[in-house]
This record gives C-alpha cells, sequence and structure tokens, in this order.
C-alpha cells in the first residue's frame, strides 16, 4: 500500500482516492480499478467512494462503477456564494487594464480535497495562446497540480498541512518550466511567504519565458481559487508592486466572506 503523509487522516485518504480517480480521466471506473490506482483495498475505497456520493462528491452511473459528480470546470460557479461568470470576467479584464494587457486567469482548486487545480475562465484578449503552448480548450481541460506555478502555490499554501505534504512529495511535472522549484524545502518555505505576502510570484515555473503573479481567491474560510496573471519575462522581469496589488485586488474582489 502507497504511504501517504498522514494517511492515517481520513480526510487524506478520502482525498487521495479522488485524486487517483481523476488521473483515471472522466467517465465511470470500476471501484476495482479506483482500488487498484489508490494501492487501496476495496472495502476501504468502497467507504470512502459510498461517503463521497453522499457529499456529493461522486455519482455511481450503474453498480460497481464511479465518477466524478461533474466536470471540474463546473466548478467555477458552482459555489454556494461564488463568483458568476460575469463577475470572474469583470475581475479578469480589469486586471488586465491595469497591467497593460497581461493575460489573466481564474484557477479553481479541483472539487473535494483533490490536489489540483483547473483553470474555469479567462481573459486573454486576441492571444489564440499558441504562444503558450496551448489551445484555450486545452486551458480549459486540462487539471495541473498545486506542486508548480504560482496558481498552485496560491492555493496549496492555504490548505491543511497533511495535503500539503503529500503534493510535496511528488515528482516535479515533466511538463514543468525550467523555473520549477524543485527543492521540496525551498517550496514549503514558499507557502509560508504566500501566507504572509498575500500573493505568489513564478518565474519560469510553469512555461518557458513567462512570469507571473497569483494570488488566492477564498469562500469565507476556505480557498477555492486564485487568480493569475502571466506576463512574458522580457516584459516583466521582477512583477512591479502595481501588477501584484492588482492581482490582488482581483482576487478580493471574487472573494466572500
Amino acid at each position: 500500500m502507497t504511504t501517504i503523509p498522514g494517511g492515517s487522516s481520513v480526510a487524506v485518504r478520502a482525498y487521495h482516492v479522488q485524486e487517483r480517480l481523476a488521473s483515471l480521466g472522466p467517465g465511470p471506473h470500476s471501484l476495482h480499478d479506483i482500488a487498484q490506482a489508490c494501492q487501496y483495498d476495496d472495502a476501504t475505497t468502497s467507504r470512502i467512494l459510498t461517503a463521497g456520493i453522499y457529499r456529493k462528491i461522486y455519482k455511481r452511473p450503474s453498480r460497481g462503477m464511479y465518477q466524478l459528480a461533474r466536470p471540474l470546470s463546473d466548478l467555477a460557479y458552482a459555489l454556494p456564494h461564488g463568483p458568476t461568470h460575469e463577475q470572474a470576467q469583470r475581475a479578469l479584464q480589469e486586471l488586465r487594464e491595469a497591467t497593460d494587457q497581461g493575460l489573466a486567469f481564474l484557477y479553481m482548486k479541483s472539487p473535494g480535497m483533490t490536489a489540483g487545480r483547473q483553470c474555469a475562465d479567462m481573459a486573454v484578449g486576441d492571444s489564440d495562446l499558441v504562444e503558450l503552448g496551448m489551445t484555450p480548450r486545452d486551458v480549459l481541460s486540462v487539471t495541473r497540480s498545486l506542486r508548480t506555478g504560482a496558481s498552485g502555490r496560491a492555493i496549496l499554501a492555504y490548505l491543511p498541512p497533511p495535503i500539503q505534504a503529500h503534493v510535496l512529495a511528488q515528482p516535479v511535472p515533466e511538463e514543468a518550466g525550467p523555473g520549477v522549484i524543485r527543492d521540496p524545502h525551498l517550496l514549503k518555505a514558499s507557502l509560508t511567504d504566500i501566507r504572509e505576502q498575500g500573493y505568489a510570484l513564478g518565474y519560469q515555473e510553469c512555461m518557458k519565458n513567462w512570469n507571473s503573479i497569483a494570488a488566492p481567491v477564498f469562500d469565507g474560510d476556505s480557498i477555492t481559487a486564485s487568480i493569475l496573471l502571466l506576463r512574458p519575462a522580457l516584459q516583466m522581469q521582477r512583477p512591479p508592486t502595481p501588477y501584484i496589488e492588482a492581482t490582488k485586488h482581483a482576487a478580493a474582489t471574487l472573494s466572500t466572506t
């Protein structure tokens, strides 16, 4: 059985099941396949999945088959007090205007306790995102690790310590940029800095030649998302204070108390 930091925690076990189910891809999967992916026994996995059905994290379309209850991209506007699409677009467009037409994104934390994020909305003007090595469809459909990128770390900094420990132990994704933080001690220290400052900075962390600023979005006391600003590294070698403040303001406008 895989050893997970804090693995005796029911919450961390539930998170691990959900993470592995998401990694199996869309559509229903059998209890046995999910259990194998988690390296848990069938009985343990079944208990966690059954509990998740009542919490509307999973659904059971047929006997012995389970899947996530909704696409990750639907989560952006599913929070009880979450932003509407219009509110998100207003905040992202205002961020672009305040940062000389930077690329602005809303990244939502994956459902339940899964340690991932997915883009739910964006304001990129006329850019087709080919310069980022992907299409808009890719941006909206790919789930990314919280281990890399300013937008990931801006969420990870506010998650429970056992989940942070699990993410910190993950390998660096192959698609990470040249500036990714590889040292787990430096990565952990960056989370403390984010909590103290209220924002994260990324230097070619996810993509070569692109730097970033991210700020957390909260629903009450719970971290739900982050706002990300991207600009070419040649144009933003060190993020200026006005850009940082504009990113924090955009995140604050989408947060609720």
